[in-house]
């Protein structure tokens, strides 16, 4: 993708156009009304450059392949290869280099996959515009655009550079990916005070926003990064994500047993020279332990484990760009959401209608659509009287209105102004036919809604009267009336009494629309006759909300049972926020919201500690973009794991750097581009199900690292076992490599398919500060390595005692071990279940590659190839048999730890219920 120019020393100073009159941007730009010249127009391209966004670029390969090196455990391989080199024992050298490279190879492939994502930045701006140019009307590319530009917009258009607006006609632009504000803004050209949020700078219009209704002229004031667009882009570059919890935790691992083994190598080699070996055999056990110890299969197991992971999330509709992420979304312990869209349908929907006498009805349905029924608010049916009086609001709502909603046979499709179209689908509730209604009631003259007046009115012909409807603001629409309708016909206006129902249905979340209607005597020729109309009447209220979708209400609770903490951020009202938020039982006063206002008096330093001091408050409304990134920053400051949603510009940043970014997958690229986590349906609860495969995968990784660090566990006591009595090396490295990358390497990639175990989600996340090796998983390691150690010293001693030559005895423990391993392996499938318990179809890979890895040794043993590599030979089948018998011993300590936890748990369990009674 494309970068934009870097232009700095010619650029526009920093500019409030938004404070500035028409003619004041014009000779600030140096431009007039009929655009610039095609050589002004030139000179500004070479000055400012082009108008594309920022992208940063993908790592290059050299340094994806050195970041595989970056370890501590192959730092010790590493060693290891070249001291073997050293001592000239080239064929254990050649085999942990081979190793090395391969894990270097598998890591570099998935991370340069995971890094060459397309960068979409640019498709915000991939776009055209009608500009005006030397007093002709041009289509030019968006990045053609700069500083001076006249611009021309109407219905439809995408926005490609910041306007400054210099005429509007029923401008309506959606900013909500900007903004999070859900409903379309109307627009103005007065100068605003220099101090208005962008949220509020209604004379100019963004990059990346959409016309919704009307038509708009606009003067570019900025294009590239210094768009609002442009600065979240920018920032995208420059601000750091928070690194994921798994590598949190398999760096602080890596250290650790990287430790371990050079403390334990050192301790062998002070022990061997002590004992007087010569140097060179020292040597040798050293680079034995390093091999024997490394789990070198643990990199490609883990990458296995979350590859399936990526697999089975997408199936449930989530998609992970990038590996660790998977892991991530199941340790999280906050979910920061945005409302607009992620939480809602991002649809406006007439939901309650409350007559002027206080009889309040609600309209099922949801969104742009059609379906539903219009029902008194405390159930039962309509009464005649209700349905006309009902019928006659629907009519009106649907002849003044500018909206389109049709049905196709591919569903609902609409056009124009959410509130329009939303009362169109009211009217379809009711059983009006807007296309019959508009034929019937043929159009005289009407005044488009405009932001200044706050209300839109028509004039239609009713038979042989003319009639008047007006919509808009209850202040605006009441001072044309003089009476309202009543259960018992038209009374005289009480103007308190609807400003009372109005704030009512204000502080339940709703935006407020009234409508009024009247027969007028004299014709409206004009415009300008409807302005001066009076003597209508008042029909009615509209509540709108942009409702939840259906399956999100359960899914927070799913979320809260997990221990996952769910808050909205969102730029919309707080009333609307709250409204929300209690549907959700996220919150149910406004003591548990705050406001980007409230927000903005807190230092940034002690958001933190504001926040810790605060643990009730879940809504945060009314919130710049700048302020949900420094949320996002305190949380993480303060330990939490934060999965942040959102589909909006306006989003990115908190995405980026947000410990899992959460994108929707209807939203725009910035948001898919910044986020690690795509939910193709945006639905929350695909969310909660990632978070659950997510816990899986931890699950299975907790599983492979346990059956890995046991084996290497069990070879750190042989090893130090046979130094301590002088005995010669149980395995060579040959054999340890051997016996660590195939023959195990198979079990542990075969134990990353194993399916998920049920309560997953009833169980709080894990602690962002501790370790894979928590203290049951240091118990279970100890006590399968000490044992397998055990049986292997004991067999080791026991065949030198009986003076089997070395070689042959190395063959017999080799296959030994093997066999060890695939008992073991067996009994890790689950920290807590019986081994028996466990269906066989949860992972038939592990069964096949169980036996696949005993019989690949098998194979070994007879073939004359890797018989001279490994130093090995066939065993007889009594030998086999004895050694099977014995490696059983491992299989039967750990079911029978596992039995004795199980029921160790139930009588706490019996005991604490006991108390509680």
């Amino acid at each position: 993708m494309q970068q934009a120019d870097s232009v700095t020393t010619n650029a526009l100073p920093t500019t409030p156009w938004h404070a500035l009159s028409t003619q004041d941007v014009y000779a600030r730009l140096a431009t007039t009304a009929n655009g610039l010249t095609p050589e002004e127009v030139t000179a500004r391209q070479q000055q400012y450059g082009r108008n594309l966004l920022p992208s940063k670029p993908p790592p290059r390969l050299w340094l994806v392949i050195l970041h595989q090196f970056t370890n501590s455990l192959i730092y010790i391989l590493l060693v290891a290869g070249i001291v073997a080199l050293a001592i000239g024992d080239f064929k254990d050298a050649a085999f942990i280099f081979g190793v090395v490279i391969l894990n270097a190879v598998i890591g570099t492939y998935q991370e340069w996959r995971a890094e060459q994502n397309a960068y979409a930045l640019q498709s915000l701006l991939e776009i055209r515009s009608r500009v005006r140019r030397n007093g002709e009307v041009l289509s030019v590319s968006a990045e053609d655009l700069v500083p001076g530009d006249i611009v021309l917009l109407e219905s439809g258009d995408k926005v490609a550079a910041d306007l400054r607006l210099t005429q509007v006609a029923n401008l309506g632009v959606d900013e909500a990916l900007l903004t999070g504000e859900s409903m379309p803004i109307t627009k103005s050209v007065a100068p605003l005070a220099e101090t208005t949020p962008v949220s509020d700078r209604l004379n100019m219009v963004f990059a990346g926003s959409l016309v919704v209704t009307g038509r708009g002229t606009g003067v570019v004031a900025e294009t590239a990064t210094r768009t609002e667009v442009g600065r979240i882009a920018q920032s995208l570059i420059e601000v750091a994500s928070a690194k994921p919890p798994l590598l949190v935790r398999m760096e602080r691992f890596s250290h650790q047993v990287g430790l371990i083994i050079l403390g334990c190598s050192t301790l062998l080699g002070a022990v061997s020279i002590w004992q007087g070996l010569p140097v060179r055999e020292v040597f040798l056990v050293m680079v034995g332990l390093a091999v024997a110890a490394i789990p070198e299969g643990l990199p490609i197991a883990l990458t296995v484990a979350l590859s399936i992971a990526t697999a089975r999330m997408a199936q449930r509709r989530v998609i992970a760009r990038r590996l660790v992420a998977v892991e991530s979304l199941g340790s999280c312990t906050v979910i920061a959401s945005d409302k607009t869209g992620t939480l809602t349908l991002n649809e406006q929907t007439a939901q309650t209608l409350l007559l002027p006498d206080g009889m309040r009805f609600e309209a099922s349905g949801q969104g742009y659509r059609g379906e539903g029924q219009v029902s008194p608010a405390g159930g039962g049916t309509l009464e005649t009287n209700q349905r006309d009086r009902l019928l006659r609001l629907g009519r009106a709502a649907i002849l003044c209105n500018e909206g389109a909603l049709t049905r196709t046979a591919d569903g609902w499709r609409h056009s124009g102004d959410a509130m329009d179209v939303a009362l169109l689908a009211l009217g379809h509730k009711l059983g009006l036919s807007p296309e019959a209604e508009r034929q019937a009631h043929p159009l005289l003259v009407e005044v488009p809604f405009e932001s200044e007046r706050r209300y839109a009115a028509v004039a239609y012909r009713a038979g042989d009267q003319p009639r008047v409807a007006v919509k808009g603001a209850v202040e605006a629409v009441a001072g044309f009336c003089r009476t309202m309708d009543t259960a018992r016909g038209d009374q005289p206006l009480d103007l308190d009494h609807v400003a009372r129902q109005a704030d009512a249905l204000a502080a339940e979340g709703y935006r407020v629309l009234a409508i009024a209607d009247g027969v007028v005597e004299t014709t409206p020729g004009t415009p300008a006759d409807l302005e001066t109309i009076s003597g209508l009447t008042l029909i009615g209220l509209v509540g709108f909300i942009d409702p939840l979708r259906p399956e999100v209400k359960d899914a927070v609770a799913q979320a809260r049972r997990a221990g996952v903490k769910v808050l909205m951020i969102t730029g919309d009202h707080p009333l609307t926020a709250l409204a929300i938020a209690r549907d959700l039982d996220l919150a149910q006063t406004t003591a548990e919201t705050i406001t980007g206002k409230e927000l903005a008096a807190i230092p940034r330093e002690q958001l933190q500690d504001w926040l810790r001091d605060h643990p009730r408050v879940r809504v945060f409304a009314r919130v710049t973009p700048d302020q949900k990134l420094a949320i996002v920053d305190a949380l993480v400051a303060l330990g939490e794991v934060v999965a942040v949603t959102g589909d909006g510009v306006n989003d990115a940043p908190a995405l980026n750097r947000a410990n899992i970014g959460v994108a929707m997958g209807s939203g725009t690229d910035v948001a898919k581009e910044a986020a690690q986590i795509i939910v193709t349906d945006d639905n929350f609860a695909s969310i909660v199900a990632g978070i659950e495969e997510g816990r899986y995968a931890y699950a299975n990784i907790r599983k492979v690292t346990w059956f890995l660090i046991s084996t290497g566990t069990a070879s750190l006591i042989l090893i130090g076992g046979t130094v301590a009595l002088a005995l010669p090396m149980p395995l060579s490295a040959v054999q340890w490599l051997w016996l660590n990358l195939v023959t195990n390497g198979i079990q542990d990639v075969a134990l990353a398919f194993e399916g998920g175990e049920a309560g997953a989600m009833r169980q709080p996340p894990r602690n962002p500060n501790e370790g894979i090796f928590d203290r049951r998983m240091i118990t279970r390691v100890l006590l399968g390595g000490v044992t397998m150690a055990i049986l292997c010293f004991g067999l080791w001693v026991y065949l030198m005692q009986v003076g089997v030559e070395v070689t042959a005895a190395r063959n017999i423990l080799l296959a030994f071990f093997v066999l060890i391993q695939f008992f073991y392996v067996l009994t890790c499938r689950s920290e807590t279940e019986s081994a028996f318990s466990i269906s066989w179809r949860r992972n038939p890979v592990l069964i096949g590659g169980a036996l696949v890895a005993l019989a690949i040794h098998i194979l070994s043993m007879n073939w004359s190839v890797t018989q001279s590599v490994l130093r090995v030979e066939p065993l007889s089948m009594d030998k086999w048999l004895g050694l099977g018998a014995m490696a059983t011993i491992v299989f039967i300590v750990m079911e029978t730890y596992k039995r004795w936890q199980r029921l160790a748990q139930e009588r706490v369990r019996t005991q604490e219920a006991a108390i509680t009674t």
